[in-house]
């Protein structure tokens, strides 16, 4: 049995996405998941980046496509009422429900849905007040060690080269996107393609021809 950690924030619809279609995606499969929530303004601020929803145009695609990909993919999915939203009380409830910084998928299920589903603010206070008495977490939400667990993990995805979310680590390969189930699948199935010294390897040893200065 195949062991994958999938890195997640709650904030992403392609995240939701991926979420939803893992279990169609790998069905048939022996694997098990390790859903470990991270803060993916984090992973942004290390690598120098801004959110698709922080650049306009980009903005207003990124909701058209997440759109179709569930219509596409037969997935309940509304917008929130405002997106980018603070997931940092979604990420460590999801934390405080279990341990080690590992979220079932019940939890993140029941938070993904709380989030991309009914098309309500995600971050309103009283709903996450309610959403915390659902889940009934052992643990204090705004506790040090809850805290504690959320920077960890995103300290741990980076240092494995995590530059988004979701992202999918298995043996020494690292996936990323709801686009990658299927490359994932292939891998987990032992597809020839991965074989040292193909095209997988290749892609690290493509030369930089031009890099833009700093602004």
């Amino acid at each position: 049995m195949k062991r994958i950690t999938c890195w997640l924030d709650f904030i992403s619809p392609y995240a939701y996405l991926a979420f939803e279609e893992l279990p169609q995606a790998l069905l048939g499969l022996s694997y098990q998941v390790d859903y470990r929530p991270v803060l993916f303004a984090g992973l942004l601020k290390q690598h120098g980046q801004r959110g698709p929803a922080e650049i306009a145009p980009k903005r207003d695609w990124t909701y058209r496509q997440v759109l179709w990909l569930a219509h596409r993919h037969g997935i309940p999915l509304q917008l929130p009422a405002a997106h980018p939203f603070n997931p940092l009380g979604l990420l460590r409830l999801a934390l405080a429900c279990g341990e080690g910084g590992v979220a079932n998928r019940y939890v993140c299920e029941t938070v993904f849905r709380h989030a991309w589903r009914g098309g309500a603010d995600a971050a309103d206070a009283q709903r996450l007040q309610a959403l915390t008495q659902a889940l009934q977490p052992p643990r204090d939400p705004a506790g040090d060690a809850v805290k504690a667990e959320l920077k960890a993990n995103t300290d741990e995805a980076l240092a494995h080269g995590v530059f988004g979310v979701p992202a999918f680590a298995v043996d020494d390969r690292l996936f990323w996107g709801f686009d990658a189930l299927p490359m994932l699948r292939a891998w987990l199935e032992g597809d020839a393609w991965f074989r040292a010294g193909g095209d997988w390897d290749a892609a690290t040893q493509v030369g930089a021809g031009v890099r833009r200065a700093a602004s």
